[in-house]
Formats: structure tokens, sequence, C-alpha cells
């Protein structure tokens, strides 16, 4: 991953985290885990968890309605000459890491 890459993960992670906290009802816990962005730029996949769990189906499908409204403040926020496509997934390894420190915890 180049360094542009890296900044321009970190940059859609904030601006996706404030946009999602600023249109959800609240009803539950969005929480950006992390972006991966193309190397030409051109795609992102944002990995988000949802709490409580048996919202996750609901909330992917918010998010992912909401794709053109986060490209659109992504856009009047971002200095870069062209804004990635969004993609919204559910970050199962941040699901099997909590599982495995509950598991350990067990015992």
């Amino acid at each position: 991953m180049t360094l542009r890459q890296e900044k321009i993960n970190n940059l859609i992670k904030h601006l996706v985290a404030t946009f999602l906290e600023s249109e959800t009802n609240k009803t539950s816990l969005i929480t950006v885990t992390n972006c991966e962005v193309s190397r030409d730029l051109k795609n992102a996949t944002v990995f988000i968890t949802v709490f409580p769990e048996d919202k996750e189906s609901a909330v992917l499908d918010f998010v992912k309605r909401k794709r053109s409204d986060a490209k659109d403040f992504l856009k009047k926020h971002m200095t870069t000459r062209t804004v990635p496509f969004l993609d919204f997934e559910i970050d199962l390894g941040e699901k099997n890491r909590q599982r495995i420190d509950w598991l350990l915890n067990q015992h």
C-alpha cells in the first residue's frame, strides 16, 4: 500500500464516520473500523461494525442506500481530483476478533 493510499484510507474513514453520525437515527451504533482504497483510487470499501448485531442487515441496507450522499459529502471535504466509488461491508475480521476475546475471557 502506498503512502497516498494510506492517507486517503484514513481520510475517507474519518469523513464517512462523520457523515454516518449525522445521518443515522441513533437506534444502533455504527462504527467505521477500516477503509480500503484500490490502487487506482477509484474504489473504496468501508468496513463497519454494528451494535446491536441483530441490526446489521438493516444498517448495511441503509448505508448502501446512502452511498451517493456519502460520496457528495466526500466531494465537499476532500481535495483530491477524484472521489472513489464507495461500497460498505460488515467488518468480519473485527467480529471474529471480538469473538476470540470473549472466548478467551470465558476461561
